[in-house]
């Protein structure tokens, strides 16, 4: 995506016809996959935030084979041969705060949709930085990879953000995701993502700006529902990041129940299997005597280690 873009132009129908067959194969595969994932993890997370997904005006789920159909020779062939796309971002005309802590890294091409996030939101660049850098897959260098998919589940982008946590920032009143979709239509008049506009609207996670822009509306609306809830977070830029942070990785319910010592042992199991995998997970609880101590232990190890702000400020 290009700096400058208005919200209304930032839709699927800009990429190219290889990107487009791939989005369509990884969002193919990702739903199967994504599906029995969840199935089993039995998430709280989306429990707590998600509205039934909108009707796709399908009785039955599109097979991969009748979506590739859709497209051209050209494109089904392209799917097989092009290397994985990404989507080329101006430089920023001039050095700004993410700009100068990032202009030495391999990142330094988001550093100016990461200062326009911060200014909109009020949320510190470095913070908003530390959180897509815990969150996006990594090419060479540790550059972070617009296209990445989390094959366990249907996180996707350099938010990683789920389905239905994308549509429910779309749908919430304010929020910069929910003003792109209310100026492409892809909204009905109860405010609710359209069945047909679904497709278009869960592709637009692979742009850089509008994953950074959900960022940060994400981070500032769990920041303040955790404050809410009694949570002492306090104004430094580390405690922001790092409790944006838990509230993006777990969703704010369990990061509520997270910080109040509150989450059940079932749960707790169920989480931490879900990171380092069931059998690492046995041998965690074990060491600490319960599921609870063995999650809690592991995830403030995880954002101690990988929320670092400063790197970036």
């Amino acid at each position: 995506m290009i700096d400058g873009t208005r919200p209304s132009d930032l839709t699927a129908t800009n990429l190219s016809a290889s990107q487009k067959a791939r989005l369509i194969y990884d969002e193919a595969r990702s739903e199967m996959s994504g599906r029995l994932w969840r199935a089993a993890l039995g998430s709280a997370e989306e429990q707590d935030r998600a509205q039934p997904a909108a009707p796709t005006g399908h009785s039955e789920p599109i097979g991969l084979d009748r979506l590739l159909a859709i497209l051209d020779p050209e494109s089904a062939a392209a799917l097989h041969t092009a290397p994985a796309p990404e989507i080329a971002a101006a430089a920023p005309a001039a050095p700004s705060e993410a700009a100068q802590a990032m202009q030495d890294g391999p990142n330094a091409r988001y550093a100016g949709m990461l200062d326009a996030a911060a200014e909109r939101t009020g949320l510190p660049a470095s913070a908003l930085a530390a959180i897509v850098d815990a969150e996006a897959a990594k090419g060479a260098g540790g550059t972070w990879q617009p296209y990445s998919r989390n094959p366990r589940s249907s996180a996707a982008g350099l938010g990683q953000f789920l389905n239905r946590t994308w549509e429910g920032e779309a749908e919430r009143a304010g929020t910069w995701l929910n003003a792109t979709a209310q100026a492409n239509g892809w909204l009905d008049g109860k405010g609710q993502v359209r069945g047909e506009s679904r497709g278009a609207l869960l592709a637009l996670r692979y742009d850089p700006r509008a994953s950074i822009e959900a960022v940060a509306d994400y981070a500032s609306a769990n920041v303040a529902a955790l404050r809410g809830a009694g949570a002492r977070i306090g104004e430094g830029t580390t405690e922001v990041a790092q409790a944006a942070y838990l509230g993006h990785h777990l969703g704010v319910g369990d990061a509520r129940r997270f910080l109040a010592g509150g989450l059940s042992p079932d749960r707790a199991r169920r989480l931490l299997g879900a990171q380092v995998g069931s059998a690492a997970a046995e041998r965690r609880i074990a060491q600490a005597g319960g599921a609870v101590a063995a999650h809690r232990t592991w995830l403030l190890d995880y954002v101690g280690k990988h929320i670092r702000p400063e790197r970036f400020a």
